[in-house]
């Protein structure tokens, strides 16, 4: 069962790698390479009702049985570079943090335990077959974290405003994403003892690593365009907030990078609250 394309799901952004052709295997290079010369690849908010309609049979079918075969497309410099879905990886990643997020109650009324031991053994046994699988994708609800905005500059920012399908996104070669990650790093560790935010960034630094030097890293605000409102996104320069804390804390500035958290926590608080709202 499909959703209709005419549904707008607003609360998820994602980060994403998109590799080079070259860095796939044979056959899926292949795969991949007649896949982006059909022109027609499906939007996140095609990928993420496909994802929601799955969780209306009963009993839900939390992970897909088999794995999707589309990806996100783009062409960069001339070279065509692939972003894979992996729906059915990330659903079992993403079933695995549930039981942090949702208290027990609410999880089983949602997703059976029964549903979730099958899966969560469909999983086990994937694994033993494929131990070094990634996703090239990472989402997050009603928020961008702010580990992400360390991957890029405000110059990377693209904000359109195109009605049928507003945008914010920022892209950048995966060499300066590491770089990026490096520098905020070691700003972070000399300023700080022990932070969420060193953790989450050291995280986001390992999963790069396991990239083709030549890929592209893209942060898309995804459907929270459709909650922000053209207006503030007017005026959204998270990523210049976050390089400007990073270098007022190399500074020994805390008074300007307090600021700059301030700008942050002001614009993503109302955003956050959305998830709590009936």
């Amino acid at each position: 069962m499909a959703l209709a394309s005419s549904v707008v799901v607003p609360y998820t952004a994602y980060l994403r790698v998109y590799e080079p052709l070259a860095a796939f295997p044979e056959p899926e290079r292949s795969h991949w390479s007649r896949y982006a010369a059909r022109g027609e690849a499906p939007t996140a908010q095609d990928e993420l009702r496909r994802s929601l309609a799955d969780l209306l049979p009963v009993p839900p079918v939390p992970v897909p049985v088999h794995e999707s075969a589309d990806a996100f497309v783009a062409v960069v410099d001339g070279v065509t570079c692939i972003c894979p879905w992996r729906t059915r990886l990330r659903g079992w990643q993403a079933l695995g943090r549930l039981t942090d997020m949702l208290p027990a109650p609410a999880l089983d009324a949602a997703l059976p335990p029964v549903v979730r031991r099958q899966a969560e053994t469909d999983y086990e046994r994937w694994l033993e077959r494929n131990p070094d699988s990634r996703p090239w994708i990472r989402s997050a609800t009603w928020h961008v974290p702010v580990r992400w905005f360390v991957l890029f500059e405000d110059s990377e920012r693209e904000w359109s405003t195109d009605e049928k399908a507003p945008a914010l996104r920022y892209r950048t070669p995966m060499a300066q994403a590491r770089r990026r990650v490096a520098r905020g790093l070691k700003v972070l560790r000399d300023a700080l003892e022990d932070s969420p935010l060193v953790d989450g960034l050291e995280d986001v630094g390992r999963w790069l690593e396991e990239f083709h030097p030549r890929s592209v890293v893209e942060l898309d605000y995804g459907g929270l365009v459709h909650v922000i409102g053209a207006g503030k996104l007017d005026e959204d320069r998270s990523a210049a907030d976050v390089n400007e804390g990073l270098e007022a804390l190399r500074a020994d500035d805390g008074a300007r990078a307090g600021e700059a958290y301030r700008r942050l926590t002001d614009r993503w608080r109302p955003v956050r609250d959305r998830q709590f709202a009936s």
